[in-house]
């Protein structure tokens, strides 16, 4: 089975939480062959292993790669507000830089 949605963690170098964002499975699939997934507004956008490994993707010029990232899964009854499908049926769009790592 697979997950459909994530936390993303952004922690700085001391191990402290910066930043916690939600991303959804796209109908896309990285470099590595594992599902693409993405925010809301198509900026964050992380290739997630089923091992939970996290490859953070660039959406756009000027993004600094982070590296310090988890994937927590979110249970499929917590829809968050969102009952929608897959996320990505279309192109992710440009904006600006990810969080900072």
């Amino acid at each position: 089975m697979s997950i459909s949605r994530y936390e993303l963690v952004f922690t700085d170098v001391t191990g402290a939480t910066q930043d916690v964002v939600v991303v959804e499975r796209t109908l896309y699939k990285g470099s590595g062959g594992h599902p693409v997934y993405t925010d809301p507004t198509g900026i964050i956008r992380a290739e997630i292993s089923d091992r939970g490994e996290v490859r953070v993707m660039p959406s756009g010029g000027h993004q600094d790669p982070a590296h310090a990232v988890r994937a927590r899964a979110l249970p499929e009854d917590d829809t968050g507000g969102d009952a929608g499908g897959p996320a990505g049926s279309g192109p992710a769009g440009s904006g600006p830089a990810a969080p900072p790592a």
